[in-house]
């Protein structure tokens, strides 16, 4: 059986504007490479068309994740979480008690993480180590590099 997989209206939107390119304009393309390979003549000597049809492979499993994941997905309903700690889709202000710098984050879904704009996954070690924490609480973290990091919980909030 497939995993559920929670995301937001916006993440659901971007998995299926993903899955309809890769099946409209990927799946296309890859044909076509196919095909022009096929036509080149000796195929069992044809580098082009073992590197195309691996590449189908790739594309091919990727949709069927991608299909997988929309079909499980089932989307938060934010006005039912408690507000006042941690958890899924809030914004959170840490400071991070080794070297005094604070930082912020919002707890997304995995498929929706993207560090660079501050979005992290709750499956992430430092996202597993917020949840549930409140606005004064502590929170020790164990990083994959194995050192445990130390963080304050300065704000809480949705936006």
């Amino acid at each position: 059986m497939s995993q559920i997989a929670y995301v937001t209206e916006e993440g659901l939107r971007k998995l299926k504007e993903e899955l309809h390119y890769l099946k409209t304009k990927e799946r296309p393309s890859i044909s076509n490479q196919i095909a022009e390979a096929r036509d080149k003549g000796d195929l069992s000597e044809n580098a082009e068309y073992d590197a195309a049809k691996e590449a189908q492979g790739l594309l091919e499993l990727k949709i069927s994740k991608l299909e997988d994941t929309v079909s499980n997905a089932r989307i938060i309903d934010e006005s039912k979480l408690d507000a006042s700690k941690v958890l899924i889709l809030t914004k959170v202000k840490l400071k991070n008690l080794a070297n005094k710098a604070e930082l912020t984050y919002t707890l997304v879904p995995e498929q929706e993480a993207d560090l660079k704009t501050g979005r992290i996954s709750v499956d992430s070690p430092i996202g597993k180590g917020l949840l549930g924490k409140k606005v004064g609480d502590l929170a020790e973290i164990k990083v994959p590099s194995g050192m445990i990091m130390k963080f304050e919980i300065l704000e809480v909030n949705r936006d």
